[in-house]
């Protein structure tokens, strides 16, 4: 049993990325082997086209942050920043010039000359980010869901402050997280895991609009996508007798198809579409949430807040432009209808 499957990738250096996926999927493993606290049991790790997978965490020069603060209780706060520095022997004037800005942009100048003892957690854990982000010459930063013990009103503020110091500093980071706000807001390109492998690598918009594989519709976006099983021929889908016109052509894929559809791209309808029977109806401030049954699949229709729901709305119609073909949980790609020169979507 492996606990990563195989993984072929390379990260751009300067990036900001979020690894994302539910817990046990394989985040921090991949994280610890690219720190060099996990030795993989095959295959090789380059840093700028040296193998490293033999070397230390010092040898690869990263710095990473943990799920739960580490700090040295007998330290100050601005001992604690300034411990990676003085660790390499930097000039006393570099090292208060360094911590002093950290503790600036995380908000920590109040407390610079306080003992870490004693400090709230969230104090605690600005330490850590701190001591991470203090060295200017890392190759990487790792944070291992740094944001677990930080007050919700405190995490919107720090993604913030990480975004600002990933602008300013220029350093490839990677942030491990099982929140997908958190990963959607926080990074350029999202890497999203299940079951040990990687299933799609995008941007945010990518993965909302073409997930490449079922796990990435149904874990990105709040409500997930909605998944109906189909058959497919042509330009059409068809489920319990009913059809569903496709604005892409496919050739007869073979396998479990699943059709998929975000559920702001659903319509509630009087009489034309497929027939469905609501369920309930929960508002959620900006929009409504309607599940609803569709033969013997349970669906969402997200609507506008001000969305009437009639007792006579009985069918749903899909834009077809939006639906995605899934055969054996893969997303796959067909021709455009409309297009003569038979382009792939």
């Amino acid at each position: 049993d492996f606990a990563l499957k195989e993984i072929h990738h390379t990260w751009e250096d300067g990036r900001a990325y979020a690894l994302l996926g539910p817990s046990g999927c394989g985040k921090t493993t991949l994280l610890n082997l690219i720190s060099g606290l996990l030795t993989p049991t095959s295959g090789r790790i380059l840093f700028d086209n040296k193998d490293v997978t033999a070397s230390s965490t010092v040898e690869r020069n990263i710095a990473q942050v943990f799920q739960f603060p580490v700090v040295y209780d007998t330290m100050t706060v601005g001992q604690n920043l300034a411990f990676p520095l003085r660790n390499r022997r930097m000039t006393p004037d570099y090292v208060s010039e360094r911590v002093q800005r950290i503790a600036d942009m995380i908000g920590l100048e109040a407390e610079l000359h306080k003992k870490a003892r004693g400090l709230t957690a969230d104090i605690k854990q600005k330490i850590s980010l701190g001591r991470g982000m203090v060295r200017d010459d890392v190759n990487a930063i790792l944070f291992d869901e740094p944001l677990t013990v930080i007050d919700p009103h405190l995490k919107w503020e720090l993604r913030t402050q990480l975004k600002s110091l990933h602008r300013e500093f220029g350093h490839t980071m990677i942030y491990v997280t099982h929140d997908q706000t958190e990963a959607l807001t926080f990074a350029e390109k999202v890497v999203v895991m299940h079951d040990g492998r990687v299933v799609q690598i995008g941007t945010p918009k990518e993965l909302f609009e073409s997930p490449a594989h079922v796990f990435v519709g149904y874990f990105i976006g709040s409500p997930g996508m909605n998944f109906i099983p189909v058959s497919v021929a042509g330009n059409q889908a068809r489920t319990n007798g009913e059809t569903i016109e496709l604005g892409v052509d496919y050739a007869d894929p073979g396998g479990e198809l699943l059709l998929g559809i975000r559920p702001e791209f659903v319509r509630l309808t009087k009489g034309d579409g497929l027939p469905v029977q609501v369920n309930r109806v929960q508002d959620v401030g900006r929009h409504k949430f309607i599940t609803a049954t569709l033969f013997d699949v349970e669906i969402t229709i997200s609507a506008e807040e001000g969305f009437e729901i009639e007792t006579d709305m009985t069918s749903v119609d899909f834009d077809r432009t939006k639906i995605g073909i899934f055969c054996d949980d893969w997303r796959i790609d067909g021709k455009f209808v409309d297009d003569p020169r038979g382009g792939s979507a």
